[in-house]
């Protein structure tokens, strides 16, 4: 289920934006304002919630929990009133509120926020296991392939530069731990690890990367724009490392 389809959305931007100016944080790439990374976190989380069954349904309204907040630590949640409009969803999207804002429409239901984990462990780089890309993968799939930088992709040494690129990742995660950043994806949590492959100290790509079977080996899946890293990985929390950015 889309928020979309759960509920009409007639004001969305406006309500995304004052969502974006009660909740502090840099939503948008680059130079834009656009607020696409918040657009992205709120759908995403709805379809969590929604499937978790954590979204509250009352004959007068519906509530989730969006996992955000306030500079005062105080939750945010998405409210629904019923929708008078013939011909629509049967909910209708009022806005975002904290709970203070909930309890003076008299709304006393507090949903629980999406939860993504159940072993914190798995947030955290293992460092005795070793990274193996999946190079048939990554090289062979078109959609993968053309987010390498064009010089790695013409170059007859791209496996071993993109060696290189692992080998330097894993003496940074080993450097600090936090430079692996788990994300969401599928149902599962996986780890970005980032590749610099143009300049040492400037990441092209982030490698998605998940332990085998074994749980001995991180196997290297694919490779995502740090735009889309940064998305995935913005579900769980903002993420606390020195290079995947907005």
């Amino acid at each position: 289920m889309k928020l979309f389809e759960f509920a009409f959305c007639p004001n969305f931007e406006h309500n995304i934006s004052t969502l974006a100016s009660i909740c502090p944080e840099k939503w948008s790439f680059g130079s834009n304002s656009d607020n696409v990374i918040l657009k992205n976190y709120i759908n995403h989380t709805f379809m969590k919630v929604y499937e978790d069954d954590r979204i509250i349904c009352t004959d007068k309204y519906a509530l989730f929990n969006t996992g955000l907040y306030t500079s005062f630590y105080e939750a945010i949640y998405a409210y629904f009133n019923l929708n008078k409009i013939a011909d629509k969803q049967k909910w209708i999207l009022d806005g975002f509120y904290t709970s203070y804002q909930l309890g003076m429409v008299g709304v006393q239901e507090r949903p629980s926020r999406a939860n993504y984990f159940t072993n914190p462990a798995d947030l955290v780089f293992d460092t005795n296991c070793e990274i193996v890309p999946q190079y048939r993968h990554i090289f062979n799939d078109p959609e993968n392939f053309l987010r390498i930088p064009e010089p790695i992709r013409e170059s007859s040494n791209k496996s071993m530069l993109f060696d290189g690129a692992v080998k330097r990742a894993r003496c940074m995660i080993d450097a600090n731990y936090k430079t692996a950043v788990p994300q969401y994806y599928k149902g599962r949590i996986q780890l970005l690890v980032p590749i610099c492959l143009l300049n040492e100290n400037s990441p092209d790509l982030a490698l998605v990367v998940s332990k085998n079977n074994l749980g001995n080996q991180y196997l290297g899946h694919t490779c995502l724009t740090l735009d889309m890293a940064y998305n995935n990985a913005r579900l769980i929390a903002r993420p606390d490392s020195n290079w995947l950015k907005p």
